[in-house]
């Protein structure tokens, strides 16, 4: 048999971990057909199918997980090695950040360009949307959850509390008065809120929390395009505090009304050591620390 390329080894188990040759190919910065031309090169290296093609992507052969358990331990190794090599000051690679589209957007986004600054040879992606990437199937790097994970080979800590408040437009308040209380919501006043059938995180659902029987009238899977509805004068919305106190244009409804949530911070157990992932963990950390007031207001 051939001698093994590690690069190969290392497109297999992008692709075992996805389960999709494109979604490999996004993570590898390449394309599809580079990741199977390259998957078929390893299998016709080894003489086994590693593979079976499905419906819904890439399913791992009895051959292919037998080989998964060994490439896995060559990476958990390959990345103890990169972290014992080099100073934390000298960075380079590429990072991946998975963070909620509001904590990305309005608040780790202000922050980010001068640590990058301070490390031009790394490139870190900032993938702050609707959803998290996984940690496990390495799509990312570092990600900022909602919620603690419970299974995986994760080592996660609580980063920070963080407050929501409901919030409207001061015109949308001149219109249609100020609720004196929760139950005043439901009459007179338009709500915004999220699609209840593509809420990501069982933490954003807490209109019940504000007032039971609330139903939204304008609705978006987007904490940023709710931000801009209730802007607009769209309706009362909850936004974290983070959000919705920085715009002078809104204003607090029912200042006494605060929900509390909480940031997690998560690493995968392989990869936690790398020089990276320790300064941008460090990095996020200190940033939280030293802007909490932000968070919880």
């Amino acid at each position: 048999m051939q001698m093994l390329d590690w690069s190969d080894l290392q497109v297999f188990l992008t692709v075992a971990r996805t389960g999709q040759l494109g979604r490999a190919g996004a993570l590898l910065g390449v394309n599809g057909t580079t990741v199977a031309r390259r998957v078929r090169r390893l299998e016709q290296r080894l003489g086994s199918v590693l593979f079976e093609q499905t419906r819904e992507g890439q399913v791992l052969t009895e051959a292919g997980e037998r080989l998964r358990e060994h490439v896995e331990a060559m990476a958990g190794s390959a990345g103890f090695i990169e972290a014992e090599s080099g100073p934390v000051s000298a960075l380079s690679g590429t990072l991946r950040v998975s963070v909620t589209e509001g904590l990305g957007t309005w608040f780790l986004a202000r922050h980010l360009p001068a640590f990058s600054l301070a490390h031009p040879d790394l490139t870190i992606d900032l993938v702050a949307s609707s959803g998290f990437l996984s940690l496990t199937k390495r799509e990312a790097d570092i990600a900022v959850m909602l919620s603690r994970p419970r299974a995986g080979a994760l080592i996660s800590g609580k980063l920070s509390d963080y407050t929501l408040q409901l919030f409207a437009s001061r015109d949308y308040l001149a219109q249609h008065g100020t609720p004196g209380q929760s139950a005043d919501l439901a009459e007179g006043h338009r709500f915004v809120g999220y699609i209840p059938d593509l809420i990501y995180a069982p933490e954003l659902r807490y209109l019940d929390e504000v007032q039971p029987g609330l139903v939204p009238r304008l609705r978006s899977s987007s904490i940023n395009a709710q931000h801009s509805l209730i802007a607009a004068g769209g309706g009362i919305g909850v936004l974290p505090s983070f959000i919705g106190a920085t715009d002078p244009d809104l204003q607090v409804v029912l200042p006494q009304f605060r929900l509390v949530r909480t940031f997690w911070l998560v690493t995968h157990k392989d990869t936690h050591q790398l020089a990276r992932v320790r300064a941008v963990r460090k990095w996020i950390v200190d940033m939280v620390r030293q802007h909490r007031e932000d968070l919880v207001r």
